[in-house]
């Protein structure tokens, strides 16, 4: 195939395509440092090889190749990337909104920690209050 991103293994192939990186072009265009931030922003959990390797692919070298000034220049670029736009997952989420909801009662935190519950990002235990004494051992999911 002759869109195939060098480096790039089937499973980070796919995770690449999702988000819209299909070609070198594409990976040239977006860059590695992006390309990584969106395959993890996907949901996805890359490891630092794919970075790595994207950025081998670029220089048409073995990941494993590229020098180590280049790899910490890198992850210097990702820990920047991430800094300025954290990555937050669904239980921080979560948790944000129900600090919110905590702190000042506003119906807009409320909301989000309604549609956080509403898609799984909570236990029901954590979701809907106990009965009972209050302790998360006496409620009863309705999964079980």
């Amino acid at each position: 195939m002759a869109d195939k991103i060098r480096n790039v293994g089937p499973k980070s192939a796919a995770w690449l395509r999702q988000v819209g990186v299909r070609t070198t072009e594409d990976l040239a265009r977006v860059g590695p440092v992006d390309a990584f931030l969106k395959v993890k922003r996907a949901g996805f959990r890359p490891s630092l090889n794919l970075l790595y390797s994207m950025a081998g692919a670029l220089a048409d070298c073995h990941w494993a190749d590229l020098p180590e000034e280049k790899k910490q220049e890198l992850l210097a670029g990702l820990e920047a990337a991430e800094s300025a736009n954290p990555i937050r997952t669904r239980w921080e989420k979560a948790a944000a909104a129900s600090e919110r909801q905590a702190r000042n009662g506003n119906e807009e935190a409320q909301g989000e920690s309604h549609d956080a519950a509403a898609g799984g990002f909570l236990d029901d235990a954590e979701a809907e209050p106990a009965s009972g004494n209050g302790d998360a051992d006496s409620s009863v999911s309705r999964f079980e």
